[in-house]
C-alpha cells in the first residue's frame, strides 16, 4: 500500500497570516504518507526568513526529498513544488512547463518526476502546480501527457500525476488528463468528490491525484481539520494506493 498526499502549502503562510513550516508538517505527519507532493514552497526567500522550506519539512518528517524552483528571484530566492518519500527516490526530471503570453501567465510553472522503490517495484511520481491562464493550463497538461513526461519511455506504469491544476473537474484541462488516467476521488463507488479551496470554507476542487494502469484506489479523502483549516489556503489530499500485480 502506498499513501500518497498531495498539498498546495502556500509557502508555510496559514490562513492567519502566520509563516509556520512545523505546523504544515504536522499537518502531514498525522496522516503518516509515504509520499507527498507539496507546491508553492520558499527556498532561501527574504520573505520566509531565509528558510529552505522543503528541507525543512523533509527533516521533520524524516523522508528524503527533491525541491525544484519552477521560478528564480533574484539569484538567490526561489519558489517551486517538491517530491518527499520514505523510500528511496530517483530525480528523472524537472522542469518548466509551457506558457503563453497572456495577463494571467505571468509567474513560470514547474512539474518535478521522480521514481520512488516501493517494494521493489519503481512507481513513477509527477508533481505539478499549473498555471492561472486558461489557455496556459491547457498547453501545460498537453505538454505532460505527453512524451517529454508521462509518455517518457522511463515513465512506465505504475505512475500518479498529482499537484495543483487549478482547473474545476469540469474543465478541459481536468477531461485531458483524464483521458490517460483515472481521478482517484472517482475510483471509488459511494465516494462523493470533495472540495479542497479555499481551506476554510472549502467550495471547489483544484488539488488532484491522478492514477495509471497497476495501481488501485484504496482509499481517498480530504484532511479537514481544525489545524489543517488554518496552515494552508489548500486542504491536504491523500490517497492509498494498492500495487497491483
Amino acid at each position: 500500500m502506498i499513501r500518497i498526499m498531495t498539498y498546495n502549502v502556500h509557502g508555510c503562510v496559514g490562513c492567519d497570516g502566520k509563516l509556520d513550516h512545523a505546523r504544515i508538517a504536522e499537518v502531514i505527519a498525522s496522516e503518516n504518507p509515504d509520499v507527498v507532493a507539496l507546491q508553492e514552497l520558499d527556498v532561501s526567500r527574504e520573505r520566509s526568513g531565509r528558510a529552505h522550506q522543503a528541507r525543512l519539512i523533509a527533516d521533520h518528517l524524516n523522508m528524503r526529498f527533491h525541491f525544484h524552483p519552477a521560478m528564480r528571484i533574484k539569484e538567490e530566492e526561489e519558489y517551486g513544488d517538491a517530491l518527499l518519500a520514505r523510500w528511496p527516490l530517483t530525480l528523472r526530471k524537472a522542469a518548466e512547463l509551457p506558457t503563453v503570453d497572456e495577463r494571467l501567465a505571468f509567474e513560470p510553472r514547474g512539474a518535478l518526476w521522480a521514481s520512488i522503490e516501493v517494494s521493489g517495484v519503481e512507481v513513477q511520481v509527477i508533481n505539478t502546480h499549473l498555471g492561472l491562464s486558461n489557455n496556459e493550463r491547457k498547453a501545460q497538461i498537453e505538454a505532460l501527457m505527453g512524451h517529454e513526461w508521462l509518455l517518457h519511455p522511463q515513465c512506465a506504469t505504475p505512475r500518479v500525476l498529482c499537484g495543483d491544476f487549478n482547473a474545476l473537474p469540469g474543465s478541459k484541462v481536468y477531461q485531458r488528463a483524464c483521458r490517460d488516467m483515472r481521478d482517484t476521488q472517482r475510483m471509488l463507488s459511494g465516494h462523493r468528490p470533495k472540495a479542497t479551496f479555499p481551506s476554510r470554507w472549502p467550495l471547489i476542487r483544484l488539488d488532484y491525484i491522478l492514477v495509471g494502469e497497476g495501481l488501485r484506489c484504496e482509499g481517498v479523502r480530504i484532511v479537514n481539520s481544525k489545524l489543517a483549516r488554518m496552515a494552508s489556503d489548500h486542504l491536504p489530499l491523500v490517497a492509498d494506493l494498492e500495487l497491483q500485480s
